[in-house]
């Protein structure tokens, strides 16, 4: 695994912990606090990015179909076996709701961007980590 890898993946654990750090304890704190939920949908946008970076750096590494959209990068490793059809299926969706959010194409559901956010951003992220991680030994 390479030093641009591992640095993205350091990068994403980061974003993690940022994250946490700032997360309202609930739904009315971030429904109601303006700034926080901003900043927490921002800190959504760069992690989703990140992994996807860290997918295109992946199949670069190992010599895989270059995808031609984001998306197809999360089909491209979960066909060389990389991630499972489940993961990558949240992947994308994932990628769907930062795009969303970073072009606000229009109102935000701001119950679905918290469970997303408080349930489920962290956990394929650290999923995904994981298989990257596998992936190289």
């Amino acid at each position: 695994m390479n030093a641009r890898i591992l640095d993205k993946i350091r990068e994403i654990e980061d974003y993690l912990e940022e994250l946490a750090g700032i997360f309202p304890d609930s739904f009315r704190q971030y429904s109601f606090d303006l700034g926080a939920k901003a900043a927490c949908e921002r800190y959504f946008e760069k992690i989703v990015e990140a992994i996807v970076d860290l997918a295109f750096l992946v199949i670069r590494e190992k010599g895989l179909q270059t995808p031609e959209e984001d998306k197809q990068a999360f089909d491209i490793l979960c066909k060389a076996k990389i991630i499972g059809a489940s993961l990558a299926t949240r992947l994308k969706e994932a990628k769907g709701m930062r795009n969303f959010l970073a072009h606000q194409y229009g109102t935000v559901d701001d119950k679905i961007v918290f469970k997303a956010l408080k349930k489920e951003l962290r956990k394929d992220a650290c999923i995904f980590i994981a298989a990257i991680e596998a992936s190289f030994c």
